[in-house]
């Protein structure tokens, strides 16, 4: 009995004393662009060993001491990594295996190049790492999309961009497949917030700049399609700086069965506002709240059958101001005026925001996957102006060897503009969708939809502004009008994705959408085509897409400049014909992408409307048409080892002729011919943890016209063009680097960053106000933007 005893003593000790000895890799398998590769086996000499998870991700218990980690996929190199783990090391990696070249029927395949071939064609796929560290004011979300493929934004302070001639209200925006809305009432980009999107959240990234599929809803211009993290560990950050912060968390149960994701944000412009011409007491503040949750259902013995996930968000903007001066010079090198203007009253904008979503998507079977969506939004917005400002324009003196140098000399007008306001809005949208997805053999994925929309929006406006100059009073704008609006959306797609041969793939389908308040069908077909050249010698993929993308109005487009409803408005409808070739290659050993597209637009039923800072404003009437053509091309890659950056050149023309002008083709609102736009990022050579990061933005001038003259709108271009420099410093503290990314709850990193935004001063301007003088000529005078300002950030992650 004592020797039974000891032996199984010993026997215990032994398998305590080796499970003592183990160490742990987590990691995730992905092809050399990103694109997660499934059931790759990872193993310690052919012994120990996992395969990966739908993800690419996994998990693996392994001996301490030094060991070959060995990697391999049947449409991939064999990779081996050698590794050397102290005793309870948790080592996490990021493993990227490149393609293996398989010789059939003497036809060389590339089974990389025909993963992406089943690509979205015309998607453009965007690393979360490099949106983290762009620099921007607020680190908003949207300001990353700036410079890329077509997109325009021309405001540090807006989260609104415009795509290929567009406006802000034509593009769509998904998360997780749940659409989401920005404000409705918003007037200029010192008043918003921040976009949806929490970059500390996100996962995945596709865009499109024009000729997407048909499971994508009625917009004109774009679509965001952003993927939130399921969680996989215990994960937090927690952010400090200047002009706000942020913090998340994230976690999963020791099941995996539930995970969630929150991140909260906090948005202060107050310091960079003070930068601005306009002087006074700035009190703007934001606060939204995220949550994205999941929880499998699968049964026992299964996993990712069967998931439930919430995504919910609240966001408060309020924003409080009480101008009391400003002074802005402006005009040519022969005349040079300046507006002095002082501020009696206050602006106060309040907008309150609540959306959310579930979805329940289920596995009927290896080939048959359904998703089933509920979502809604509901918003309060309310605006309450009353600000008087009086003003006096003269002639400055720019002679250096006179006694009145840089002084006003002589007086072209004095007078008093008067703002108000009682505006309120309030309005809820439901959604009930389902999304299905059928593989009708190896090459045949056939998708199909149905979505259920109900609109009710109430709207007050009450609203006047007069200008009191030379002893004449004269009104500029008067609004009182209620409106309400009860609608029902139904829409529906199908589309089938067919892997035509070894290197090309045909996409095509077909959307319908009935909008019961003006009784208006549209029927939106949509093809792509992408392939491979077989005798290029190079790694390149040709695309190429056709389609029609119609926008049922939304409030904005009904609502005219006299505050009235146009009913009988219909959806504005597009033709989209794009050409573009994606273009892989290798420089200096690192990988690189060349992205080029050629399309035109031609639009019918357009809806004329005017720019004032972010705020549109239509005229409600389908009395014009547009014709937009252009180019994109779009450099990136590592310029410097494990650090990406981007190159983005635009070339667009952008014109419509409206009905009633007395005018044929004129330049649109959104026509910024040459865009250029550069990320650029570097390290210290022995030290990547010193980073420096740089973000270029050029844009030529935008129309623009006197006010209340139909006839001469954008007949003007001059002194709008955007220039903007902002430059990032930063230090990245690693604590205890041998245990980087283990589900210890300690500090893991500290990150200290300097922002210089507006590096070169540049006074952009955003919108004009009109002054006139004694004779009645008017003058535009620039509103600008911000100038430089340093803002400091700290990043905590645990």
């Amino acid at each position: 009995m004592r020797i039974h005893t000891l032996t199984l003593f010993l026997l215990l000790a032994i398998s305590t004393f080796a499970h003592a000895q183990k160490a742990t890799i987590k990691g995730k398998i992905t092809t050399l662009r990103g694109i997660p590769i499934v059931s790759a086996s990872i193993s310690i000499s052919n012994s120990v060993g996992t395969i990966s998870s739908g993800k690419g991700e996994f998990s693996l218990e392994v001996p301490s001491g030094k060991l070959d980690l060995l990697i391999s996929h049947s449409e991939f190199n064999v990779k081996t990594i050698p590794l050397e783990l102290k005793v309870g090391e948790i080592k996490e990696l990021t493993i990227r295996l490149s393609e293996k070249v398989i010789q059939i029927e003497s036809v060389e395949i590339n089974a990389e190049k025909d993963i992406r071939i089943r690509e979205e064609a015309g998607s453009l796929e965007l690393d979360a790492k490099t949106v983290l560290a762009n620099v921007s004011a607020f680190g908003d979300f949207n300001q990353a999309l700036t410079g890329q493929l077509g997109v325009v934004g021309n405001s540090e302070l807006s989260s609104a961009y415009q795509v290929r001639g567009g406006n802000f209200d034509e593009n769509l925006v998904y998360v997780n497949n749940i659409q989401v809305y920005r404000p409705f009432l918003v007037r200029s980009g010192q008043q918003e917030g921040l976009s949806f999107i929490n970059p500390d959240l996100v996962e995945n990234i596709k865009f499109s700049s024009g000729g997407w599929q048909a499971k994508y809803g009625d917009k004109l211009s774009s679509t965001l399609n952003i993927e939130y993290r399921e969680p996989t560990r215990t994960r937090a950050s927690l952010e400090a700086g200047l002009l706000g912060g942020r913090a998340h968390f994230e976690d999963v149960t020791k099941n995996g069965k539930f995970s969630y994701a929150t991140g909260l944000r906090y948005k202060t412009s107050k310091y960079l506002l003070g930068t601005t011409e306009t002087k006074g007491e700035y009190l703007p503040k934001f606060f939204d709240a995220q949550t994205f949750m999941t929880y499998d259902l699968s049964g026992k013995g299964e996993k990712d059958r069967t998931k439930l996930s919430f995504l919910g968000s609240f966001a408060s903007n309020r924003y409080e101001v009480t101008p009391e001066s400003r002074e802005t010079t402006f005009g040519t090198f022969q005349q040079v005026l300046r507006l002095f203007v002082a501020f009696e009253g206050a602006e106060n904008l309040n907008y309150d925001t609540w959306q959310g979503g579930l979805r329940l998507s289920h596995k009927v079977n290896e080939n048959f996957t359904s998703n089933f969506l509920v979502s809604g939004m509901t918003t309060k917005e309310r605006e309450r102006i009353n600000i008087e400002g009086g003003y006096r324009l003269c002639d400055i003196d720019k002679n250096t060897a006179s006694s009145t140098f840089n002084e006003c000399v002589v007086t072209r007008g004095v007078g008093t503009n008067f703002e108000y306001a009682r505006n309120s809005l309030d309005a809820t949208i439901v959604s009930a969708e389902s999304r299905n997805e059928i593989k009708l053999g190896s090459n045949m994925n056939l998708e199909f939809g149905v979505r259920f929309d109900r609109q009710e929006i109430e709207d007050r406006l009450d609203e006047y502004a007069f200008i009191d100059s030379a002893d004449f009073v004269e009104i500029t704008e008067t609004l009182f009008s209620e409106n309400k609006i009860e609608s029902n959306t139904i829409s529906g797609y199908v589309q089938s994705t067919q892997i035509v041969s070894e290197t090309a793939t045909l996409n095509y389908g077909v959307r319908a959408t009935y909008w019961d308040l003006n009784g208006q069908l549209l029927i939106s077909p949509r093809i792509q085509y992408a392939f491979q050249p077989k005798n290029w010698e190079r790694d390149a993929i040709v695309r190429f897409a056709a389609g029609l993308y119609q926008q049922p109005p939304f409030y904005r487009e009904l609502r005219g400049f006299d505050g009235e409803i146009n009913r009988d408005l219909k959806a504005q409808s597009s033709a989209h014909i794009i050409a573009g070739i994606d273009y892989d290659f290798k420089m200096w050993g690192r990988p690189f992408k060349l992205l080029s597209e050629v399309y035109y637009k031609r639009l019918w039923n357009v809806v004329p409307y005017d720019v004032d800072n972010v705020r549109v404003r239509y005229y409600a009437n389908n009395d014009a048409e547009a014709k937009v053509t252009g180019f994109d091309v779009r450099l990136s890659g590592e310029f410097i080892k494990n650090a990406e950056s981007w190159i983005n050149i635009s070339v667009l023309s952008a014109r419509e002729d409206v009905a009633g002008d007395e005018r044929d083709f004129i330049r649109r609102p959104s026509d910024q011919r040459v865009t250029f736009g550069m990320f650029f990022q570097d390290h210290f050579p022995n030290d990547p943890t010193w980073k420096v990061n740089l973000k270029l933005l050029y844009g030529t001038g935008l129309p623009y016209g006197p006010p209340n003259s139909f006839s001469n709108r954008q007949s003007l271009s001059a002194g709008t063009e955007y220039i903007r420099l902002d430059m990032g410093f930063s230090k990245l503290i690693i604590f205890n680097p041998k245990k980087k990314y283990s589900n210890s709850k300690k500090l893991e990193t500290l990150w200290i960053g300097l922002d210089i935004l507006n590096i070169l001063g540049v006074d952009n301007p955003i919108s004009f106000n009109w002054i006139s003088d004694f004779s009645g000529n008017q003058y535009a005078v620039p509103n600008s933007l911000s100038q430089r300002f340093f803002n400091l950030r700290v990043v905590a992650r645990y």
